[in-house]
C-alpha cells in the first residue's frame, strides 16, 4: 500500500510522521515537495534580520523522517480515477506517481490584491528565498543611503513599509529596526539618518486574529521602537519611486514587504473538487467527500471548526500541524491500523516574537509581555521544531554576545523571487 503526501509543510511533515507512527513499515509512505526540507516558518523573519543561519529553519525531511521517501517536486495535477499524481521534477521532467491513499497538503502562498503596482514592487515573505533576498535588499539599501549624496535619495533608502500587520508582518516590522541600526551603525555617513519602519494594515488593531491584550503588547513594542504603525491604511499604489498610501499621503521607498496574508495553492483550484473560501472541503475526519481515499489538511482544506459551528480553521501553523497529526492516524486507520478521529481544536494560546528581547505570549490564556514572554516563545519554538535545536539556541547566544552578521551574499536577485508565485520555497530560474 502506497500514501502519498503532497506537501511537506506543517501539514504534509506531521502526517508523514504520525502515519509512519501508526502503520510502521508495512506502508509505503511518499511525500512529494518542492524542496528536500521542512521549513520551520515562524522563525523566517530572524533569517532576514541576519540572526539565525537559514539552514536553522529547515529541517530535512530524509534525515528526520526515516523510512519516509521524499520525491522532489511540485505537483500538477491528480487523476482520482486513475489514482495518481502528476508532478515536475526540478529539472522540469513530467511524471506521475500513484497512491492507494493521498494526502493533499500543498499548503498556501502569497495572497494577492488588485493594488497597481504591488505584484512588480512588493515581495512576498514565504519562502527562504524570499527571506535570503530580503536581507540582502535591506543590506543593500543602507548601504546604498551611505554613499548617496541626495539626501531625498537616502531617506527613501532609508525607508522600509511593511503591509499586513498579522503575524508575519508584525514580527518583520518587529525585527527589522534593530537590524538596520546595526547595518547604519558601520556607516559613519548615516550618524543622524532617520530610518524609518512603517507597519501598514487595513484592520483596526495590530494582530487582529489575535485577542485584544496580545495586539496592544505588540503595538506598544512597536511604537517605542519608533515603528509608524498604520492601521486602517493600505497602500493605494505603489512604482519605482515609493508607494501612495490609501489616505493619499507618499512615501519614497525601495523597500516594500507584502505580507497580507496567504491563499491555498493553486493546485487546489485545479483539482475539480468541492471548495470553500478557496479551500477543499473536507469532513470532521479530513476526508474529501466523494472521495473515501482522499484526505485533506492544513492551509489547503476548508477543516470545520467544532468549536465554532459553521466556520472553519484558521490557515495558521498549530492548525496544520495538529491536522497533520490527525491525516496520518485516520490515513492509518483507513488502512486497518488504529481508528479514526475528528479534528476538534482547543486553544492553548499564541506566541508572536518581538526580537530584542521582546515578545506577546498567552500560553494557556496567561498573558505575558517582556522577558518572560520572550523566554516562553523562544522554548516553544525549540520544542515546537523538529531539528536543528541545538543549532537555532547556538545562534541566538552567538548573536546576544557577539552580534549578527550583516553581510549581503547576493544569492537571490529580485527577479527570482517576484510576489505573484506559485512556488515561493523556489527562486524562479
Amino acid at each position: 500500500m502506497r500514501v502519498v503526501i503532497v506537501g511537506g509543510g506543517f501539514a504534509g511533515y506531521h502526517a508523514a510522521k504520525s502515519l509512519r507512527k501508526t502503520a510502521g513499515e508495512d506502508v509505503e509512505i511518499v511525500v512529494l515537495n518542492p524542496t528536500d526540507y521542512f521549513l520551520y516558518l515562524p522563525l523566517l523573519p530572524e533569517v532576514a534580520a541576519g540572526i539565525l543561519d537559514p539552514r536553522r529553519v529547515t529541517v530535512s525531511i530524509p534525515e528526520t523522517l526515516p523510512g519516509v521517501r521524499l520525491v522532489l517536486g511540485v505537483a500538477t495535477g491528480v487523476d482520482f480515477d486513475a489514482r495518481h499524481v502528476a508532478y515536475t521534477d526540478p529539472e522540469d521532467r513530467e511524471h506521475r506517481i500513484g497512491y492507494d491513499r493521498l494526502v493533499l497538503a500543498a499548503g498556501s502562498v502569497n495572497k494577492l490584491l488588485p493594488i497597481p503596482g504591488v505584484p512588480e514592487y512588493a515581495h512576498g515573505f514565504r519562502g527562504v528565498p524570499e527571506a535570503l533576498y530580503l536581507r540582502d535588499h535591506i543590506t543593500r539599501q543602507i548601504e546604498l543611503a551611505a554613499a548617496a549624496e541626495d539626501p531625498a535619495e537616502r531617506d527613501a533608502r532609508c525607508t522600509f513599509v511593511v503591509v499586513g500587520a498579522g503575524y508575519t508582518g508584525t514580527e518583520v516590522a518587529a525585527q527589522g529596526p534593530a537590524f538596520t541600526a546595526a547595518l547604519a551603525a558601520r556607516h559613519p555617513e548615516l550618524a543622524g539618518q532617520k530610518i524609518r519602519w512603517l507597519l501598514l494594515d487595513v484592520a483596526e488593531r495590530v494582530l487582529p486574529e489575535l485577542g485584544k491584550r496580545l495586539g496592544k503588547t505588540a503595538d506598544e513594542v512597536l511604537r517605542a521602537r519608533d515603528v509608524e504603525v498604520l492601521m486602517k491604511t493600505s497602500v493605494d499604489h505603489a512604482d519605482d519611486k515609493g508607494v501612495t498610501l490609501t489616505t493619499g499621503e507618499p512615501v519614497p521607498t525601495r523597500t516594500l514587504v507584502w505580507c497580507v496574508g496567504v491563499r491555498p495553492d493553486p493546485l487546489v483550484a485545479d483539482l475539480g473538487l468541492e471548495t470553500a473560501k478557496g479551500r477543499l472541503c473536507v469532513d470532521e475526519q479530513l476526508v474529501v467527500p466523494g472521495h473515501d481515499d482522499v484526505f485533506a489538511c492544513g492551509d489547503a482544506a476548508a477543516v470545520p471548526d467544532l468549536t465554532r459551528p459553521g466556520e472553519y480553521t484558521a490557515m495558521t501553523a498549530q492548525h496544520a500541524e495538529r491536522q497533520g497529526k490527525l491525516a496520518g492516524r485516520n490515513v492509518a486507520a483507513s488502512l486497518g491500523y488504529g481508528r479514526p478521529g475528528t479534528y476538534r481544536h482547543h486553544d492553548l494560546g499564541f506566541v508572536v516574537d518581538l526580537g530584542a528581547g521582546a515578545a506577546a505570549a498567552n500560553p494557556l490564556h496567561i498573558p505575558l509581555s517582556g522577558l518572560p514572554a520572550k523566554a516562553v516563545t523562544r522554548a516553544y519554538h525549540l520544542m515546537a521544531m523538529p531539528g536543528n535545536r541545538v543549532r537555532t539556541a547556538a545562534d541566538w547566544l552567538l548573536e546576544r554576545l557577539t552580534g549578527r552578521q550583516t553581510v549581503q551574499l547576493g544569492l537571490v536577485r529580485s527577479g527570482a523571487v517576484p510576489l505573484d508565485t506559485d512556488s515561493p520555497e523556489l527562486p524562479r530560474r
